[in-house]
């Protein structure tokens, strides 16, 4: 990493390796790099401090833990105005795991996993569609999830 706060091959190398399982210990990335364990924390504290690195995540199997469906759901807004409030609102709901601000049709497009389909329609009913603001929804069950992988970071060119 240069000092103007530029990222450069190493620090992509990093961020990958760590990217493919965050489990994987300074040590070993400084190995696979042929750099100092002290180089790759360094670099990994300034990628912190430039806001690039925001925390890590555990990934786990929600079907072990007998959440068996994965459902999203497209938000109709009343006006694209109420987002914020909107929003504010679906955080409160554990069962959301993500939400994003969308073009297109929906104003949000939100996942939640949930215990069987009358959990999934107890959070649709009692939590969900009572938030002021929202008009209508729209729910897709996923069957089957095929791809869940980290995004590749290409070279600089």
């Amino acid at each position: 990493m240069d000092k103007t706060g530029k990222i450069d091959d190493i620090d992509r190398k990093i961020l990958s390796i760590l990217m493919e399982n965050s489990n994987t210990s300074y040590s070993v990335i400084a190995k696979q790099l042929f750099v100092s364990s002290g180089t790759v924390h360094v670099r990994m504290t300034k990628l912190k401090e430039m806001g690039i690195v925001t925390g890590a995540n555990l990934t786990i199997d929600h079907t072990k833990l007998g959440y068996d469906v994965v459902a999203f759901l497209g938000v109709y807004l009343e006006k694209s105005s109420l987002y914020d409030d909107v929003s504010e609102r679906l955080k409160m709901i554990p069962e959301i795991v993500s939400a994003h601000y969308t073009t297109g049709n929906y104003g949000i497009f939100v996942k939640i996993i949930c215990k069987d389909t009358l959990h999934l329609r107890t959070v649709l009913h009692d939590k969900i569609q009572r938030i002021a603001g929202i008009q209508r929804t729209e729910t897709m069950i996923s069957l089957e999830e095929s791809i869940n992988r980290p995004l590749t970071i290409e070279k600089k060119e």
